[in-house]
């Protein structure tokens, strides 16, 4: 019952989670005797694509798959918790976007000197053989260890066509066959890649040193006070990444300043404040401007309108954005009879915006980068 919950929270207006729900005891029986039984098997994905931030290829599984992905990381979730590190900071309560950017701030402010680095098609790259091997270390029931197995064979290859193959030393031509990726959109792909990424997290903290750590999925910062650590950091990262069969965008992984920004999270993060990149800013603008024009036609309601509003600036707010949130939010002022003229908005409202530009007049903290 918790696991349908999860997975129907916030659609419950889909068709999909109201035809399961439709004789949801019956389901939720016949899918609990299908587990116990070893017969369930996972279904078809649903495959499209998102722009923003990159095109990506999101492959959704049917509802009553995520029920059971949802039963599936509350089993194992405690287990692995208390084995993850600190460092790490996707898909775990009380850690999050917002706690990450936090974290690289703390670090920027105490070292000289920062290398960011990525993971090139991290889940399409993720290998089957090595995740599992560290899966059953820690699982050692059976009929669980099988489930995992077949979740693990349904999304093999499912991001072939994002994928280049990539050849590391003691391959073979088979190589090329070993099953690979997981589905983005799958909530286990989420918790498994932290658990595939869990070895290297010690290997940064204990082999390395490197307690100024931080990870977000596939993005990874380490701090130093010298460049020439950082290097021996990255050479020494890209050897163990290989161990995993995974490799980083070796071009963009530089050692730089921390007082020249690092790009973290759609944010750009100085020891003395925090800047929206202006990517993000542009999207934000149309994404709002698309719904504002939406609620005027009617095709959606305003409290979902408002809904989108608000869920922009709680993200915003965790930057020095108090100008640029009256610039974007601007053009979406109305008065009783529709849309205000800059000239006719109220004295008040003008004056505080007015001052807040005041405020954020120093270049470092215009908002947008």
């Amino acid at each position: 019952m918790l696991a349908w919950q999860q997975a129907s929270r916030g659609k419950r207006g889909t068709a999909a989670t109201a035809a399961f729900e439709h004789r949801l005891a019956d389901r939720l029986l016949g899918l609990r005797r299908d587990l116990m039984q070893d017969q369930y098997r996972p279904g078809g994905y649903t495959h499209f694509y998102i722009h923003e931030p990159k095109r990506r290829r999101i492959s959704a599984a049917p509802f009553r798959d995520r029920v059971v992905h949802h039963a599936l990381c509350n089993v194992l979730e405690p287990h692995f918790e208390r084995r993850f590190l600190p460092n790490s900071y996707a898909n775990r309560i009380g850690k999050g976007t917002h706690g990450a950017i936090d974290r690289v701030q703390q670090l920027a402010r105490r070292h000289r000197f920062a290398l960011r680095m990525d993971i090139v098609q991290h889940f399409a790259s993720i290998d089957h053989a090595i995740l599992s091997r560290g899966l059953e270390r820690v699982v050692k029931e059976t009929r669980v260890v099988d489930l995992i197995r077949g979740i693990l064979a349904s999304g093999d290859r499912v991001l072939e066509q994002d994928y280049r193959m990539v050849w590391f030393a003691g391959d073979d031509l088979l190589a090329a066959c070993r099953p690979r990726g997981l589905p983005i959109g799958n909530l286990t792909s989420q918790f498994w890649s932290n658990c595939y990424l869990h070895p290297f997290d010690l290997f940064v903290t204990r082999e390395l040193g490197c307690s100024a750590y931080v990870r977000y999925v596939d993005d990874m910062i380490l701090f130093a006070d010298d460049k020439a650590t950082l290097w021996d950091y990255k050479q020494r990262c890209v050897e163990r990444l290989a161990q995993l069969r995974l490799t980083i965008h070796a071009a963009e992984a530089q050692a730089q300043p921390v007082t020249a920004g690092i790009a973290w999270l759609g944010f750009l993060v100085f020891p003395t404040h925090r800047l929206v990149k202006g990517r993000k800013v542009r999207h934000a603008g149309r994404r709002l401007t698309s719904l504002f024009e939406e609620w005027r036609v009617g095709r959606c309601s305003f409290a979902q309108f408002d809904a989108g509003v608000q869920g922009w600036i709680n993200h915003v707010r965790y930057a020095d954005t108090w100008g640029l949130r009256g610039r974007i939010l601007e053009p979406f002022v109305w008065g009783r009879d529709g849309p205000l003229e800059k000239h006719d908005q109220c004295p008040s409202r003008k004056k505080s915006r007015r001052g807040a530009r005041h405020q954020d007049r120093r270049p470092q903290r215009d908002g947008v980068q």
